[in-house]
């Protein structure tokens, strides 16, 4: 793991000091299909090899599902469940949530695969620390938000309740309107966005940090000194590691569970 966040910086036995990580790790260049729309770089390879893990692993679950369950159904299902119980009937309640399941469902498992590439050996970038999948997600759960509360309330009575709050005096709907509609139309969808990408970049940073600084201390100070600090600095490293599995676990949770809170919004009366 060390050996390849190390290749992609640069940085070689021979060289010493230390290198930080530059913005040009997330946006290497195409070794497939170059200027094309089709082209493939690291980064798409690793979001396509998320999404191929994804289907093999659900696929197999829907194919070879049982009674009683094995290791491997029971972590799925553990997984849909948590989905089911602790975001979906939690949030929206046991009567409304069952229509919201699976996009619910989609939210939480691909946002939790797209950003534990980030600490797998070979990978080792999280596919959510480039705006484009961040974006994405925003969109799907704004877009389902939206689309919820026009099949409950219709068009004109959803973005209405939304817009222009009932116990609030029309005379002041010139001034809230256009608060309502930053709030509910603009800034829900950016944050959501902003909230998984900042976390994610910031956690890819820490690893390099932590690696590098182990390569340059290792190579560069040895004796004794360059050993001990190394080995602290690896540590933190290896540390990190354990923080970013948490850490992507938690940023799809807390998307998941924002995403459903619009739906509960979005759905219920006014």
């Amino acid at each position: 793991m060390v050996a390849t966040h190390l290749g992609r910086l640069g940085l070689h036995a021979e060289e010493s000091g230390f290198h930080s990580p530059t913005i040009d790790e997330f946006f290497p260049e195409p070794f497939l299909f170059a200027g094309t729309p089709f082209a493939i770089n690291r980064v798409i390879l690793i979001r396509l090899l998320a999404v191929i893990a994804i289907a093999l692993i659900f696929g197999l679950y829907a194919k070879r599902a049982k009674l009683v369950p094995g290791r491997a159904q029971a972590a799925v299902e553990a997984m849909l469940d948590f989905v089911r119980e602790q975001i979906g009937y939690e949030i929206i309640g046991r009567e409304k949530a069952d229509r919201y399941l699976p996009m619910l469902a989609t939210l939480f498992i691909g946002i939790f695969f797209m950003n534990i590439t980030g600490i797998i050996p070979g990978l080792q970038l999280a596919s959510t620390s480039i705006i484009g999948m961040p974006l994405i997600y925003a969109l799907f759960a704004y877009f389902g938000f939206i689309i919820a509360g026009i099949r409950v309330h219709g068009v004109g009575h959803y973005f209405r309740s939304q817009l222009m709050p009932a116990a609030v005096p029309k005379v002041m709907y010139v001034l809230m309107t256009p608060i309502e509609l930053l709030s509910n139309f603009i800034i829900r969808p950016v944050t959501l966005m902003v909230r998984l990408l900042a976390n994610m970049v910031s956690g890819h940073i820490l690893l390099v940090l932590a690696f590098a600084g182990t390569h340059a201390l290792y190579l560069s100070m040895g004796g004794l000194k360059g050993i001990a600090f190394g080995t602290l600095t690896l540590g933190a490293g290896v540390a990190f590691i354990m923080f970013e599995l948490f850490v992507s676990a938690l940023q799809a949770y807390i998307f998941a569970l924002l995403a459903a809170v619009y739906i509960s919004l979005s759905i219920e009366e006014h």
